[in-house]
């Protein structure tokens, strides 16, 4: 069956730059907390298993050295901690889930640790952590440090403190620890709560976990990386994977290398899609022409810049973009442009792609043909199903919901109810807590 996750920010624009100029989109309303709870209420309309909110902490000043084009063109700024929306999201819904981006580099494990407790006990075992060292300098000057650490160092940074976090939730405090005996005067039994010592290069904890065992104790775990330290490091962790790409071959080939990092646990693979659909192709034609007219050049190129550790601000439009070392950015968003467009890729081609302000072509049609089109991509690059993009919001989920879920579902690949339990059980089919074949398992209490 077809997992589908909507694809968001708590800001004004989000991966297509410019559709916040639209005059129905709601973007610019980011602040409202009723534009969050319609946001959940339309997506458990539709069935769809998460909404995967997307977060940075810092701007996108490496485009001509300046924040100035992110700052005009509200390129994921300005920007509201996505966290502190999830649970009245959850509030008025009862299945989806909520898969939020943490930086875990400039957080302490503990504190990192209770926050996800909070969120899966209020949200009832519905909550997930996309997992990200982060890969901007400006955050990194912004937490008081001159720049972030090098790519591969992050992930050394970001095993450990994984262990640190598993050692909490999962070891910290006994299946039967909380009793609730109010007649002996016994919420917990201490005997039944263990302190975790942790003793590592970047971490050290004494300290039991604050938070009782909640429904999922460790949340699903997301994670995007897709270089070669990021496959390894999803091969040990996630349980999800969000993968972008417009070559399904090549995506293909990455997923068996993800599947094969992570065996003999199952993974669930995501790939980033944008959809404009219509009821006729031609009225989704019409619709992306309309969109297009609001996609922004300068905002696609900041983003771009910020993403690939590349100022692109430097190269002429047919000048070759070659960067003057190894970035610590993404990595894999460079070698991904490598293989689509080439070694000796200019701003034009990339420019070119940017039909609606970001990299990623949309899909565009009638409900069949963009059902055709997704289960084509499931087929051909083994994705088990979309991070679904914004373009105008809301309508864009309208559409898809009221066009293109039903045909999903007259072809049986898409639920028509929801299945019970938690985020984790939904998605997997299995209990609430992480498989004994995860490197989490080892920390739990016999």
């Amino acid at each position: 069956m077809m997992r589908l996750n909507a694809f968001d920010m708590a800001s004004p624009g989000h991966i297509q730059q410019g559709m916040w100029t639209h005059p129905r989109d709601t973007g610019a309303h980011y602040t409202s907390l009723d534009r969050w709870m319609d946001l959940a209420r339309l997506l458990e309309r539709g069935l769809f298993d998460g909404l995967f909110l997307a977060d940075v902490l810092g701007i996108y000043d490496v485009y001509g050295a300046s924040p100035d084009a992110a700052l005009r063109g509200a390129v994921q700024v300005p920007l509201i901690d996505p966290v502190l929306t999830i649970p009245a999201m959850a509030a008025v819904t009862t299945h989806l889930g909520f898969g939020v981006t943490c930086n875990l580099a400039y957080e302490a494990p503990y504190l990192m640790a209770r926050r996800m407790s909070t969120l899966d006990h209020l949200t009832r075992g519905r909550i997930g952590w996309n997992i990200v060292t982060g890969y901007l300098d400006s955050a990194a000057r912004a937490l008081g440090y001159a720049e972030q650490m090098r790519h591969d160092d992050r992930y050394d940074l970001a095993d450990e403190y994984m262990d640190a976090v598993y050692a909490l939730w999962e070891g910290s405090w006994a299946d039967d620890a909380v009793q609730r005996d109010a007649a002996n005067r016994v919420f917990t039994n201490p005997a039944r709560v263990r302190r975790i010592t942790h003793c590592g290069p970047q971490y050290s904890i004494d300290a039991i976990h604050l938070c009782e065992p909640s429904p999922q104790r460790t949340p699903v775990l997301y994670q995007a990386g897709a270089s070669e330290r990021g496959r390894q490091f999803a091969g040990r962790h996630a349980e999800c994977v969000f993968v972008n790409g417009t070559n399904a071959a090549v995506v293909a080939a990455l997923v068996a290398q993800l599947r094969a990092e992570a065996a003999p646990r199952p993974i669930l693979v995501f790939a980033g899609a944008t959809v404009v659909v219509g009821r006729t192709e031609a009225e989704a034609r019409d619709l992306l022409t309309e969109y297009a007219r609001h996609a922004d050049a300068e905002g696609a190129l900041a983003h771009a810049s910020a993403s690939l550790g590349i100022d692109l601000a430097r190269f002429g439009m047919d000048e070759p973009v070659v960067a003057a070392a190894p970035s610590n950015a993404i990595r894999s968003n460079a070698e991904a442009m490598a293989k689509v467009a080439g070694p000796s890729w200019t701003k034009r081609q990339l420019l070119e792609q940017s039909v609606l302000g970001s990299r990623q072509p949309p899909i565009v049609g009638d409900a069949v043909q963009v059902a055709d089109t997704l289960l084509g991509w499931m087929a051909a690059a083994d994705v088990d199903g979309f991070n679904l993009s914004r373009t105008v919001m809301p309508e864009c989920l309208d559409a898809f919901i009221d066009l293109v879920v039903p045909e999903l579902q007259r072809r049986g690949v898409y639920k028509t109810a929801y299945a019970p339990g938690t985020y984790r059980e939904k998605l997997f089919g299995a209990g609430p807590r992480l498989p004994a074949e995860h490197a989490a398992a080892r920390h739990r209490q016999a």
